[in-house]
This record gives C-alpha cells, structure tokens and sequence, in this order.
C-alpha cells in the first residue's frame, strides 16, 4: 500500500470521525438545546471516550460554533437566492421575511435554543442589535440593501437602515419564535405572516 493512500484513508476516517461527532451533537441540540451539549455527551453516544472527542475539536465551544455557522449559512443561501432574483424591491423585501420566518419555523426548537442562548460563544454568531450590525452580520447587511432600493431609503442615513433592518429584524424574529412555540396551524400561521409582511412593507411605506 502507498504512501499516499495511507494518508487518504487516514484523512477520510478523520473526516468520518468528526461527522459523528457533529451528528451525535445535532441530536443533542435538537432535543436538548445548546446548553444540553457537553463533551461527555457526545462521546457516550458514539460510544468512545471524551479525550477521543478533543483529537477531532479542540473544545465544546468550537463544536456549537460549526453547528451555529450550518444554521447561518442555510438562511443567507435563502436570502441570497432572493436577492440576485429579479423583482422589485418591496417583492424582495416580502419574501426575504417570508423565507426567514418559514426557515426559523423549519429549524424548529434547534433554532430557538441557539437564538435565546445567551453565551458569549453563540452570541458571537447571532447577536444583530448592536450598532454597526450591518457591517458584522450578513443577514443584517443583505436586510440594508434591500431597504436602500425602497423609494426614498437611498437618501436616509445608514444609521436609520440600519436601525430599521434590525427592527424589521426583531418583529420577523419575535413571530418566529411564538409559531415555533405554540404550534399554530397551517392557516393561521400563514395568516400572520402575510399580516406581519403586509405591516412591515406599510409602515416602510409612511
């Protein structure tokens, strides 16, 4: 056997080992929230031992961190497909909160664990209220230019987009969150999604 198949089939049992690892703690956040990760945890359901775990991470906050950044990047691959589509800035506006509401309502409990936690860890990745969000936080940066296309939004300060991404932000948020918890049904929820967009887009609008 080569040299350098040893070495692939030594990196490809370490990327296999890591994907346990990752898998056995997207279990855990789906049933036990962020705070229910623990080193310990995870090496119990893949069934080795915890100093295994730190050959593949070097702690718990970097294995939260990565599954932080999965969720992320689901959401801005969403928003970007609406962005590059070619519709008109309030179409763009709408659907962006749609498509945000429906994915945090997808996610489920997962999603409510990470955006309620409030470590220093996870609220690296998703703190959005602080001032100069648009520049640290995609989401809130792609919300920014969309609103600059909006008739009369181009000639306001960028401190005023911002603060209104962050509160369109806040309102798609605090819906998401409600829906997630009490479980409406179908009617109802997209009831309150089209009135929470339909609100949005007309108070943009005074």
């Amino acid at each position: 056997m080569s040299i350098i198949s040893i070495a692939e089939r030594k990196g490809r049992e370490k990327a296999e080992m890591r994907e346990d690892i990752l898998n056995a703690a997207r279990k855990i956040l789906a049933d036990n929230g962020v705070d229910g990760i623990s080193v310990r945890k995870i090496a119990g359901m893949i069934e080795y031992s915890p100093a295994i775990i730190y050959h593949y991470f070097k702690n718990k906050e970097e294995i939260i961190e990565i599954l932080i950044e999965e969720k992320y990047r689901k959401i801005l691959a969403d928003l970007s497909l609406l962005d590059a589509c070619e519709k008109t800035p309030e179409e763009k506006l709408k659907e962006s909160i749609i498509s945000f509401i429906r994915l945090a309502v997808q996610m489920g409990d997962a999603y409510k664990s990470i955006m309620l936690n409030n470590s220093v860890t996870v609220l690296s990745h998703t703190s959005v209220l602080q001032q100069g969000a648009a520049c640290e936080r995609p989401a809130i940066g792609m919300l920014c230019k969309t609103l600059r296309e909006l008739p009369g939004f181009n000639k306001k300060a960028d401190t005023q987009v911002e603060l209104t991404a962050q509160t369109i932000w806040s309102l798609s948020f605090g819906l998401s969150l409600r829906l997630i918890v009490e479980q409406v049904d179908d009617v109802q929820q997209q009831r309150l999604i089209d009135y929470t967009t339909d609100f949005i887009l007309s108070a943009l609008k005074k």
